[in-house]
């Protein structure tokens, strides 16, 4: 079946800082149009003081690239603001996109600094994309990064985003749900995020469903009777011990077991999850059902449930909602979207941007990223900024160095090595195959197989070398210092 659009129907294009239009206007004005640039959009940390992030969002970039115009309604509304020019609308009316992009792929593991998406086109096209670029991919990544964070919480058992109902908005809900499935979850209780993505959508029952009734009992009856092979209770509308197992347990009893199902369990909605759940596997097991499932919501995340498990709770899935739809404790991914070089007589010039924050200095020029990974054990071992003309390593001992702490090297043998950044657009064209959803969730699976324990930790991860080239770092210091700011550290 063809897969439906959510974007199909919206044209998005005026979607956009509005100082990305006036810079534009101001670049035709001084006839700097078709000037060549280059951005790179990157992040500076990772969300909850993480090691890694996972990258999502890129099929949605391209969906708007694909649709990205400006409709006469458009062009009037431009004109009623009274500071465009008229060449600038003429030039907006017949825009046509002609950049050339690359990207990180969906579900790759990426790490601060290190270009995710690189555009190299016309000056006015070029920033014209940065609010879509960064929205699409900071909301995406963020939900990805906190919903693997979750799952690797729960070691192994299925997590089920229920989010939808606090999501930030629509696109919030829905695309929420795709980044979560891409992060690691099992499915979403968001019915339209299996229709337009095919995130597989669960649910059972409401707390609604149990008052609707004149006693519990009798809503899980009804409830048996009308899904019993999908039979998982609610069973804390009242009270979880003295009646809520008590009375799923007589529900399997009267209408499961007999026929041989085996496919129920119950789900614990609030109180102390971790006493409940193992008071409550205690009965089942008793009661003869050791394979009912216990499935625990409300309010969880990945600390409290790294520490549910710590403190041996009975249970076989989880619910996550508000705490990874809106990443509650993290909730910016913080990427931006800066100039890296500038075209002047043929030749692009890289440009820079200085900061007091050491951290907020970029990286300059036209830029490539590698990724070293070990030949024995196939783990990743660091990642290599460089200049777009260097020829990658090709397997001599290779010494890396913190670009901050630059005291900090290491020799790198016995490698592999491959570049992380795909074409997606030349010269406006198409060139990439986008992957099927479920590529893309297995391709992160691999992609975190490959990085050590160390760094999927909580509590003070092991860090993740991303370095720059000799050549690279010698532009950035010329850079520096050209601009009166001498860097205090210098590579041995």
């Amino acid at each position: 079946m063809e897969r439906i659009k959510f974007m199909d129907k919206n044209n998005y294009t005026l979607l956009a800082d509005f100082y990305e239009l006036a810079m534009g206007n101001g670049y035709f004005d001084q006839d700097m149009q078709d000037t060549i640039v280059t951005f790179d959009m990157f992040f500076r940390s990772v969300p909850d003081q993480g090691s890694y992030a996972i990258i999502a969002g890129l099929e949605q970039l391209v969906e708007y690239l694909e649709q990205l115009h400006f409709s006469d309604e458009d062009i009037d509304f431009l004109r009623s603001k009274k500071i465009f020019s008229e060449g600038f609308l003429d030039y907006l009316r017949n825009f046509e996109f002609t950049c050339d992009m690359w990207a990180i792929p969906e579900g790759t593991v990426a790490f601060p600094h290190e270009p995710l998406v690189v555009v190299r086109g016309p000056v006015i096209q070029a920033q014209l994309l940065e609010t879509m670029v960064l929205l699409t991919i900071n909301h995406q990544s963020m939900i990805a990064t906190k919903a693997n964070r979750i799952c690797y919480s729960a070691q192994g058992r299925p997590v089920v985003e229920f989010g939808s109902r606090r999501a930030q908005g629509y696109s919030g809900a829905n695309l929420g749900a795709r980044a979560a499935y891409i992060g690691g979850c099992a499915g979403t209780a968001n019915t339209l995020a299996e229709k337009i993505y095919g995130v597989p959508a669960v649910g059972t029952m409401a707390h609604s469903w149990v008052q609707m009734f004149p006693t519990e009992k009798e809503a899980f009856d009804a409830f048996a009777q009308t899904y019993p092979h999908n039979c998982i209770l609610l069973v804390d509308t009242y009270d979880v011990l003295k009646q809520g197992v008590p009375n799923a347990i007589a529900t399997f009893d009267q209408y499961l077991k007999p026929k041989g199902i085996k496919n129920m369990g119950i789900r614990i909605d609030s109180g102390d999850i971790a006493y409940l759940s193992k008071k409550a596997r205690k009965m089942l097991d008793d009661a003869g059902y050791p394979y009912a499932k216990i499935m625990a919501s409300n309010s969880l995340d990945e600390f409290v449930i790294e520490a549910l498990l710590t403190q041996g709770a009975k249970l076989d899935s989880f619910g996550v909602g508000e705490r990874l739809i809106t990443s509650k404790s993290d909730p910016v991914f913080g990427g931006v979207y800066k100039l890296t070089s500038v075209e002047r007589d043929g030749q692009l010039e890289p440009t820079i941007k200085i900061s007091e924050n050491i951290s907020k200095i970029t990286t300059p020029g036209f830029k490539k990223v590698y990724r070293f990974y070990d030949k024995e054990t196939d783990k990743a071992l660091a990642d290599l900024i460089s200049l777009q003309d260097e020829p990658a390593p090709q397997g001599e001992d290779f010494e890396i160095f913190h670009p901050l702490y630059t005291w900090k090297t290491r020799t790198l043998s016995n490698y592999t090595v491959k570049p992380l950044l795909e074409r997606i657009y030349d010269k406006g064209k198409l060139v990439y195959d986008l992957p099927k959803l479920d590529q893309i969730r297995n391709h992160a699976q691999e992609e975190l197989d490959r990085l050590w324990d160390e760094m999927k930790r909580f509590d003070n991860p092991q860090d993740y070398h991303v370095d720059l080239s000799q050549k690279l770092w010698d532009v950035r210091s010329k850079l520096l210092k050209e601009h009166g700011k001498a860097s205090s550290v210098k590579k041995n």
